[in-house]
């Protein structure tokens, strides 16, 4: 793909970010809204709503971003992007449970999402592990690594499907003004808008790279991916706000396992090799602290009827510390020398 900042100052750089990330942000919080009522209008059920279709369209940043930064020959942007992503997801739910009630809040959430819970520790681990292997098999110049991601995700959300529980009457309100092709339509534009605004997002971070030497997979970890997750974390504080934690907590973790999967998505993309192969001591760092967060989630929801307030509070408050002290170690593993 052409690289329209290949040549542009780092002023104009920064402008371009910002613009992008403003516009990511806004076109992924509507793209969620219009999601959510093609779910409404069609009558799908919340599990499938959060963990699949809102999922994916506020994923669509993360994957625009990924198959652009993989184009301009940067894979180690795309790489920190979706391991960061997965930890700041982590991050939005131990704060959005916090503020919405704690231990009342985790028990609006369906024991069901545990299925979706594994899926996304089991996908973001296979990632740090096949980085650390670099495997170099390939299927027509796409690594087995990312085919064996595709088909853990494909193999996982249907076991998720199967294990969804009954859609009750808790659905949203639809809304009288909203009909099914309008939703369609207006979920198409900003999707179309999404995509434009990724490809500008990773164009400028890649340019920023560039001209400070700060890490690529740093700018990805830590400033890509706070842009690219705002989508999802407007659709759970959203959620929450209606009482619809059960959809907002299946959106994060969906997302996180759609995350993964970007990385196959963006690999036919790479021509130079396989993406998962080129990670930087700071992927490891963001992809374990991803996948303990995602798990100590788990476990939070697990023990939601179990362990009393403050002991769910202080949890929350240690998944959100231990995000910070992420973000930290890798923004010291990245900094310029």
């Amino acid at each position: 793909m052409f690289n329209l900042l290949g040549s542009v100052g780092l002023s104009v750089a920064i402008i371009v970010f910002l613009a992008s990330a403003v516009a990511v942000v806004f076109l992924g919080v509507q793209l969620a809204k219009y999601g959510d009522a093609l779910a409404s209008l069609t009558g799908w059920g919340r599990l499938f709503v959060g963990s699949i279709l809102v999922a994916l369209a506020t994923s669509l940043p993360e994957l625009s971003n990924n198959i652009t930064a993989v184009q301009i020959d940067n894979p180690q942007l795309a790489l920190g992007n979706v391991v960061g992503a997965n930890m700041i997801n982590m991050f939005t739910m131990a704060m959005v449970a916090l503020v919405f009630g704690g231990k009342r809040f985790l028990q609006r959430v369906a024991p069901e999402q545990g299925y979706l819970i594994m899926l996304a520790a089991i996908l973001t681990g296979l990632a740090v592990l096949f980085a650390g292997v670099k495997n170099g098999v390939n299927v027509w110049q796409i690594g087995l690594s990312s085919i064996i991601l595709l088909v853990v995700y494909v193999a996982g959300m249907w076991i998720v499907y199967r294990r969804r529980p009954d859609g009750g009457s808790d659905e949203e309100e639809e809304d009288a003004g909203m009909t099914l092709s309008k939703a369609w339509l207006m979920f198409s534009l900003v999707s179309i808008g999404v995509i434009i605004a990724g490809v500008f997002l990773a164009q400028s971070v890649d340019r920023v790279a560039d001209l400070t030497g700060i890490s690529s997979g740093v700018l990805g970890i830590l400033a890509v991916s706070i842009v690219t997750t705002m989508p999802e974390a407007s659709a759970t504080v959203a959620a929450a706000r209606m009482g619809a934690a059960d959809l907002g907590i299946a959106g994060l973790y969906g997302s996180c396992v759609f995350n993964v999967t970007i990385l196959s998505f963006a690999d036919p993309f790479y021509r130079k090799g396989i993406v998962l192969n080129h990670p930087e001591p700071e992927h490891f760092v963001a992809g374990i602290f991803a996948v303990v967060l995602i798990l100590f989630g788990g476990l939070m929801l697990w023990g939601r009827n179990r362990f009393p307030q403050p002991v769910i509070v202080a949890g929350l408050a240690a998944m959100a510390s231990a995000y910070i002290v992420g973000a930290v170690w890798v923004a010291l593993l990245g900094a310029p020398t």
